[in-house]
């Protein structure tokens, strides 16, 4: 009996470490997954919510906040996996020289009693360009 018992319990305990290393897993895989994606949206936001009229006139980079905002929220929202809650905050978004802090937070589904776990991802953005001189439409394309 003692041996059907100690098979059991190797079994169960089997279940468990799978079960764990499946969990730690799935947040730290998750955690790298959303920097990349938190970089490359904002990156891509940046760049679509550029005053291309601005910079023509008077050489300098202007981004448009809500532009910027619309346009990350809209590109993090097609590109998340569906099974975590994410929670992003703005922290500054300055036009001139365009600069963002953005914090990605994001929760699996799985709890221990009762806790969740929140792995936040930050970035600090500048954009800047390598051009002092007023360009036209056609050099900027």
């Amino acid at each position: 009996m003692s041996k059907g018992v100690m098979a059991a319990g190797i079994i169960i305990l089997g279940i468990l470490t799978l079960l764990l290393v499946n969990i730690i897993q799935n947040y730290s895989s998750g955690s790298e997954l959303d920097f990349y994606l938190l970089r490359d949206t904002t990156e891509a936001a940046m760049i679509d919510a550029v005053d291309v009229n601005y910079y023509q006139i008077t050489g300098e980079l202007r981004m448009d906040k809500e532009k910027f905002v619309e346009s990350f929220v809209r590109r993090f929202a097609q590109s998340v996996d569906a099974t975590r809650d994410y929670d992003l905050r703005f922290y500054d978004i300055n036009e001139i020289p365009p600069k963002v802090s953005v914090l990605v937070g994001s929760k699996t589904s799985a709890t221990f009693k009762g806790t969740d776990f929140d792995i936040g991802n930050k970035i600090d953005a500048i954009l800047e360009t390598k051009y002092n001189e007023q360009r036209t439409l056609q050099e900027v394309e």
